[in-house]
């Protein structure tokens, strides 16, 4: 039996988990010599829970400022005033504290407050008829250390999406130097995110996963990740609502967003669901309302539906390792399966899997689908989009 060539190329960083594990951010901070650090957090961390104090508190005179003008999605706007804010505090590192939204804030801060240019201009671009192209993001980046609330998969990424005001569209920049130093799952600071804030967090964990292990010819150390990280959500999403103070199922469903993104720095792709990603960057783009785990809900089984004949052997194999492969079904029939049981899963978490549960109006559909025309994951799906009417066609079936 021979094995296909691949590389695995991992990154340093040190994970900090357990009860108290924020006061770990001292010596990581000294670790990396950074001596005035912007705190980066959105208004619900900074007015509703004791986050800050207590970084406060283990950092002492290293905080310079406190930027608290995080927003969902990111929004240039936002990331821009807190440029300004650690220009003013001359911060030599950043701690993002919360959610997606903290995290990817902190990197887009990182990225224009080192780099010349605008976030339109550092961008990847997507020239009309041609491959995508990202601008290399060169100059040194300040560290970032981050203190999570949920188990969300931009953790450890070097891609940064932000909200462009004007266009409404999603601007990618890309900078494995933006990637943190540390990460920290404090137990108290995990089960500050209320049981419907986490499942949201997670469930793009969840599709992320799926979309990977439906890839042909997985390399032993993603496929090894991913199986792991698919146990551990399936045993703990439903915890989250039953035991909702247990902060062991945080931190297990923080391993599995840990072990799903170094799966994809193994060689793992989300090729198999390129079209769901794109999907859901376009809705919770323009809806604000509509979170980014409620887009993931409402559209991987339907985007599995539309790939399912490119890709029946790799769905058929994602249903076996969901267990949702009965004897005797042959792999059209466990591929549906599979589409069956992510949906049937999300609807037990009463999590949203219909447009309108969210209040989309069946005329937004046609913005959406175009939206999604321009993202990056649209141009790796496995199977071709032909046109604008095979997304409107996927939205149309969850309207």
């Amino acid at each position: 039996m021979t094995t296909e060539s691949f590389r695995f190329v991992g990154y340093p960083v040190r994970v900090h988990a357990g009860p108290d594990a924020i006061g770990k951010l001292s010596e990581e901070v000294d670790r990396l010599k950074a001596q005035r650090v912007l705190v980066v957090c959105g208004q619900s961390v900074a007015e509703k829970t004791d986050l800050i104090d207590r970084v406060k508190g283990v950092l002492g005179d290293r905080v310079a400022g406190v930027f608290s003008g995080g927003k969902t999605g990111s929004p240039v706007t936002s990331v821009m005033e807190g440029v300004a804010a650690a220009r003013e505090a001359d911060a030599d590192g950043i701690v993002a504290v919360g959610g997606g939204s903290a995290v990817v804030t902190a990197r887009g801060i990182a990225i224009l407050l080192a780099e010349k240019g605008t976030a339109q201009e550092l961008c990847t671009q997507y020239p009309e008829g041609k491959s995508p192209v990202s601008p290399r993001l060169m100059a040194p980046k300040v560290p970032i250390f981050n203190v999570v609330t949920t188990a969300t998969t931009a953790v450890t990424r070097a891609g940064t999406a932000l909200i462009d005001p004007e266009s409404g569209h999603r601007l990618e920049l890309f900078d494995p130097k933006t990637r943190p130093a540390a990460v920290i799952w404090d137990e108290q600071a995990l089960l500050t995110a209320p049981p419907w804030l986490c499942l949201s967090a997670t469930v793009g964990c969840f599709t992320g996963t799926a979309a990977a292990l439906q890839q042909t010819a997985l390399n032993p150390l993603a496929e090894s990740d991913l199986l792991e990280a698919l146990r551990l959500l399936l045993e703990n999403l439903p915890l989250v609502n039953s035991q909702p103070d247990d902060p062991a199922v945080r931190i297990k469903l923080c391993s599995a967003a840990f072990l799903y993104n170094r799966a994809t720095d193994a060689g793992a792709g989300g090729s198999a669901l390129g079209v769901v990603t794109a999907l859901a960057h376009s809705l919770d783009t323009r809806y604000p309302e509509c979170g980014h785990g409620d887009a993931y809900t409402i559209l991987t089984a339907p985007g599995m539906r539309f790939n399912a004949e490119a890709n029946i052997a790799g769905q058929a194999r994602f249903a076996q390792a969901m267990g949702v492969r009965k004897d005797g079904m042959n792999d059209g029939q466990a591929a549906a399966a599979g589409a069956d049981g992510i949906e049937a899963l999300f609807k037990s978490l009463g999590l949203s899997t219909r447009l309108s549960d969210l209040g989309v109006p069946e005329d937004g559909i046609d913005q959406i689908a175009e939206d999604a025309m321009t993202d990056f994951g649209l141009h790796r799906n496995v199977r071709k989009i032909q046109s604008l009417d095979d997304l409107k066609g996927i939205l149309a079936t969850v309207k």
